[in-house]
């Protein structure tokens, strides 16, 4: 990020077909959702006595998702279109580095960027943190109308 960076990880896991929107629709329960080692994981860090079920779903986010790996970059860059329901619009680029390659990589990154012509002085925020908030502000309209 212009400023910055931001360190992600990610515990993949792939749910079988219709348990997402069951699990929204209140069919079927959260937590059903998650693999074990993420339910362990969430037991293990969230706070005490709230449960995978006790969570609200937020969403749904369409998004849009390419992987390219432009020659004169060498590396993978994924870009995310994220669509929020009220019109706006995040795009991610990123790419994955080890850390002691993570200077680097972010040099190399943002001079292929600014060769494109990219404009990268904007305000910039994670996609993450600005659909939470969104769909945040969203859940208070809703419980207060």
């Amino acid at each position: 990020m212009p400023g910055g960076y931001v360190c992600s990880a990610t515990m993949k896991g792939k749910p079988r077909k219709g348990e997402v929107l069951a699990a929204m629709h209140g069919d079927r329960p959260l937590r059903k959702v998650f693999s074990e080692e993420q339910r362990t994981f969430y037991t293990a860090h969230a706070p005490d006595g709230l449960t995978l079920d006790d969570l609200t779903v937020l969403g749904p986010v369409f998004v849009l998702k390419d992987v390219h790996e432009p020659r004169e970059l060498g590396r993978q860059l994924v870009a995310e279109l994220w669509l929020l329901p009220d019109g706006s619009r995040i795009l991610e680029l990123s790419t994955k580095c080890t850390p002691p390659e993570a200077f680097q990589v972010a040099v190399e990154t943002r001079a292929y960027l600014e060769s494109l012509g990219l404009d990268l002085t904007g305000d910039s925020h994670t996609k993450t943190k600005t659909t939470l908030e969104f769909f945040a502000a969203d859940l208070r309209n809703t419980s207060t109308d």
